[in-house]
């Protein structure tokens, strides 16, 4: 069995990182323009741009997932770490299919026009401001609890790495060697 996830899970493992932290310091900046400025308006199509690619990029991910299996960890963790890896790794990916499609949702409900890399996105021919505040209001919920999950699956990689000295950070860490433990 392989000691690593393949090049292509680890890649979108860390594109993933890398867009969501564009989403949230988007959504964070876009607070300290002012209301109608340029800045503002790029910076809300920024978080908008990389929460769209979080959602093709996680939808990627899930295939890797179906068709790849995960290494090992060595030495085998016990059971309940392996079981609340599992339902922390399932809240993450819920989280990070969910939050772009509410996202995107309450703008096509908002009559929001916005362009993916030049591509301009539906909106809906009628407005729907109620319903597009509740998407907003559930995006923006799970959005704040995502600092909350993603610190603890990052405390958690660590932990493994350092205090279990066991191979599950170094399997999805790029251009490492996993070597077996003594």
């Amino acid at each position: 069995m392989d000691k690593k996830f393949s090049p292509s899970q680890i890649v979108f493992h860390w594109l993933v990182l890398v867009l969501v932290v564009v989403a949230y310091a988007a959504m964070e900046l876009k607070g300290l323009a002012p209301r109608g400025s340029s800045a503002r308006a790029n910076m809300a199509v920024i978080h908008y741009t990389a929460g769209f690619s979080v959602l093709i990029a996680m939808l990627c991910r899930v295939g890797l997932k179906l068709s790849h299996r995960a290494p090992a960890i060595l030495p085998p963790p016990p059971r309940w770490q392996t079981i609340t890896a599992k339902a922390v790794h399932g809240v993450l990916y819920l989280m990070f299919i969910s939050l772009p499609l509410l996202g995107v949702l309450s703008l096509y409900v908002g009559q929001v026009h916005w362009s993916f890399f030049s591509f301009n996105m539906p909106v809906s021919s009628t407005s729907n401001p109620e319903l597009r505040r509740s998407l907003k209001n559930i995006h923006e919920f799970i959005a704040n609890s995502g600092y909350f999950i993603i610190g603890l699956h990052a405390a958690a990689a660590l932990f493994h790495h350092y205090v279990m000295r066991d191979n599950t950070l170094l399997r999805m860490l790029p251009c490492t060697k996993v070597h077996k433990p003594d």
